[in-house]
């Protein structure tokens, strides 16, 4: 259920411009970014950018294991950041096992 709000609350990102997709385009943010998430089946590389991504810009990493592609219909996203703070939030907010917080530690 709340992997299906969050795929929903994704969609609205996507119709409303507040996400972007790719390591490339989260680089070059100057700001403005509420969540990062990446996908579960991303690179080490990656992955180290994601968390790297997420303390610059002071937000949470959320890792999803279902598919990133899938939920943004991107082929080959592996990274992704929301710009709205209240669809950052709601999505925050349905976390589950699908879509969990990352807190540090090793990836697993």
């Amino acid at each position: 259920m709340a992997k299906d709000k969050i795929s929903t609350f994704l969609g609205f990102c996507i119709r409303a411009r507040k996400i972007v997709f790719g390591a490339g385009s989260v680089e070059v943010q100057r700001g403005g970014v509420y969540l990062v998430v990446v996908c579960s089946t991303a690179a080490p590389n990656t992955f180290k950018a994601a968390v790297k991504f997420s303390g610059r810009f002071k937000c949470p990493l959320m890792i999803c294991r279902c598919g990133l592609e899938e939920a943004v219909h991107r082929p080959g996203c592996k990274i992704a950041a929301v710009k709205d703070k209240n669809l950052a939030d709601a999505i925050i907010a349905n976390a589950c096992e699908e879509y969990e917080i990352y807190a540090g530690g090793v990836q697993g």
